[in-house]
């Protein structure tokens, strides 16, 4: 989408229900990036349409999106400039010890459980901790993903992030819930998502698309989304 398309977009969001609205930026997030799953960037697209319908955000330029049903050694980060429709980095992205090896199986929003979380995020600000530059997520999504400030759920650079790793070992190295990408990209990505942008993480999880706030504003049932999203073979 154009920058010109952008204000049209929003109108349409605004006035005209979000169906419309949805498909529409949906095909244009698809076309940018042809590996994502479709299915997938349609609940992104939902979540974020709620969470704005819920006072909890107004809008929002750039939108990341984790798709944690695809192994670890497989790019499964997106991050999109919507503004324009052009996708901006495809990488790879770790999920916590806890969540998995090779394949994530287990999420939670609870301290101390060195897992991920699903559901949508918004960023805010950058710091400098004990992983360097790193960028601060709050969980929009209650009861899933609230308590990612508090468990320092942050976006930073990792050594155990890269094609060698996942070549010599099978499988990323692990974080301790955090979405952590190659340190070579970190600063780059951090800085365009920093200040407001959006990250939503997913996996096929019966509990959190039956039960996820974000996930119930209209539309098909996200678990028949979702399972629309498993018959999609990865492309590209």
């Amino acid at each position: 989408m154009r920058r010109r398309l952008w204000p049209a977009f929003l109108a349409l969001m605004a006035f005209a229900g979000t169906s419309q609205a949805d498909e529409l930026l949906v095909r244009q997030l698809s076309a940018a990036a042809p590996a994502a799953n479709p299915q997938v960037l349609t609940l992104a697209t939902r979540a974020a349409d709620c969470a704005r319908k819920q006072g909890l955000l107004h809008g929002f330029q750039h939108l990341a999106v984790i798709d944690y049903s695809l192994p670890s050694t497989q790019p499964r980060l997106w991050v999109f400039d919507v503004a324009r429709g052009r996708l901006l980095f495809q990488e790879l992205v770790a999920h916590g010890r806890n969540t998995g090896e090779k394949i994530a199986e287990r999420f939670s929003n609870v301290e101390g459980s060195k897992m991920s979380s699903l559901g949508l995020f918004q960023t805010t600000e950058t710091y400098y901790g004990s992983n360097g530059y790193s960028l601060r997520l709050r969980g929009l999504d209650a009861g899933f993903n609230d308590n990612a400030l508090s468990r320092a759920i942050v976006m930073h650079g990792a050594p155990y992030v890269s094609e060698a790793i996942a070549e010599r070992l099978g499988r990323l190295g692990r974080s301790w819930g955090c979405p952590a990408v190659r340190q070579e990209v970190a600063r780059t990505v951090i800085d365009t998502l920093k200040g407001g942008a959006l990250l939503f993480a997913y996996y096929p999880d019966r509990k959190w698309l039956s039960e996820s706030p974000l996930l119930q504003c209209g539309g098909a049932p996200a678990s028949q989304v979702a399972a629309n999203a498993a018959q999609v073979a990865p492309r590209g």
